[in-house]
């Protein structure tokens, strides 16, 4: 069992809590907190815009879709005594490095693990990001949240030729959900177009993650596409015996 507390304020964070809630383990508790939409862009009590009777559980879920409600989340983390934090940057405008930076010191000072997956579907058992922006953490809350929500772990099953693709098996879903659309779109595809169809099919969920350009020369967007490629990549090359 696991109780987690979403923070969330639109239709970004709203996917992401719908989706776990219908796939997540039957056992696990998801609570919401939705905040004023209306904030100060400088927030010197951030009590003063969080409910007083807040959930108590054991991970917090951060999706905040502006900085302003970002600085909630050090209050909230210490009021619903979380063990643990999970706060993606799928859009950089969300959560400026600043800020970030800022957040990350408040929350480990309150001795509280938080990692800062850059998109959310980075996320794994032990690691966060892609690339060089590839980070290790040892969080027994989130570790068993990426379980089942984070880096996209698929079953592939082929035809007899090894040419076509016949059924996908989601072990692992993108927290959004776009990996059982994904799988869908995939059965029937020729294994020589799997990538980068899984990408693009991947965007057409749609990716809610930002376009804008990052200071890698990649938008979070193309991040995202490439990681349900590395995993389609990986898994045929695991049938190819590679």
């Amino acid at each position: 069992m696991i109780r987690i507390l979403a923070l969330h304020q639109g239709h970004y964070g709203e996917r992401i809590v719908e989706h776990i809630r219908k796939s997540a383990p039957s056992d696990w508790v998801v609570e919401v907190i939705v905040p004023p939409r209306v904030l100060p862009a400088i927030i010197d009590d951030p009590e003063d815009f969080i409910p007083a009777d807040i959930s108590q559980a054991d991970l917090l879920l951060a999706l905040s879709e502006s900085p302003e409600t970002a600085q909630l989340v050090p209050a909230i983390a210490r009021l619903s005594g979380v063990g643990a934090v999970i706060m993606p940057v799928d859009n950089s405008a969300w959560l400026p490095l600043g800020l970030k930076n800022q957040l990350e010191r408040e929350i480990a000072g309150l001795g509280i693990v938080a990692v800062f997956p850059k998109t959310f579907c980075t996320l794994t058992e032990n690691t966060t990001g892609y690339g060089d922006d590839l980070e290790t953490y040892d969080n027994e809350y989130i570790a068993a949240f990426a379980k089942y929500f984070g880096w996209p772990k698929l079953k592939i099953e082929v035809d007899a030729a090894g040419d076509k693709i016949v059924r996908v098996e989601v072990e692992r879903s993108a927290p959004c959900g776009s990996t059982h659309y994904v799988a869908e779109k995939l059965v029937g595809v020729p294994v020589a177009e799997a990538v980068p169809q899984a990408g693009l099919h991947a965007h057409h969920y749609p990716c809610l993650a930002s376009m804008q350009m990052e200071p890698t020369g990649d938008t979070l967007m193309h991040i995202s596409g490439y990681v349900v490629n590395d995993e389609v990549e990986r898994e045929l090359r695991r049938l190819r015996g590679l």
